[in-house]
């Protein structure tokens, strides 16, 4: 009894997070447990959709400047990882299986005079998801991609280069979708 109390306050907690900011406009969304939302007081905008569903343990980062869009109908199953630098934008009706991860962004980094990764500064483009996609378990989308309408992206894809519309992605293979069946 006591962890139902729990989780109801969390929920609270997380969808006050999202409210509080005076560039954020929220739909009707519902959000399971233990879900974790971080937005900068100065980020430009988030807009979340109506009918969206978060699962549980989804993370969710929107940094300074930063545009976040997430269309009406949109699904992310257990474990999901947004992290916005720069801009994402999710089409509507799109399924997110459990552990799907975004980034807009990578560490910069220096191999001359020796190699050195950065903690703190990082080059960024934009990712794009189309409507209607489907995203399997397990799949990363890295920063400046952009994956057209009605595309499926089979699941542990790693999909760092932009897809078409249309297009079923499976262990790196594009086939172009004649129907979903």
């Amino acid at each position: 009894m006591l962890h139902l109390i729990l989780e109801k306050l969390q929920r609270k907690h997380q969808l006050s997070v999202l409210k509080k900011n005076h560039n954020t406009t929220l739909g009707s969304i519902k959000i399971g447990i233990n879900n974790h939302f971080i937005l900068s007081e100065k980020l430009e905008r988030v807009a979340i959709g109506t009918a969206v569903s978060f699962r549980n343990y989804i993370h969710i980062v929107v940094e300074k400047n930063a545009k976040l869009t997430i269309g009406d109908g949109v699904f992310m199953n257990n474990f999901c990882s947004v992290n916005c630098l720069d801009s994402i934008s999710i089409g509507e009706n799109t399924l997110f299986g459990e552990n799907v991860k975004l980034y807009d962004h990578n560490h910069l980094y220096t191999a001359v005079p020796e190699f050195k990764v950065s903690n703190s500064d990082f080059s960024t483009a934009p990712i794009k998801i189309g409507k209607n996609c489907w995203l399997g378990s397990n799949v990363t989308v890295l920063k400046g991609v952009s994956i057209g309408d009605n595309c499926i992206i089979g699941a542990g894809c790693t999909i760092f280069k932009d897809i078409p519309s249309n297009t079923k992605v499976i262990n790196q293979q594009q086939l172009i979708l004649n129907s979903v069946s």
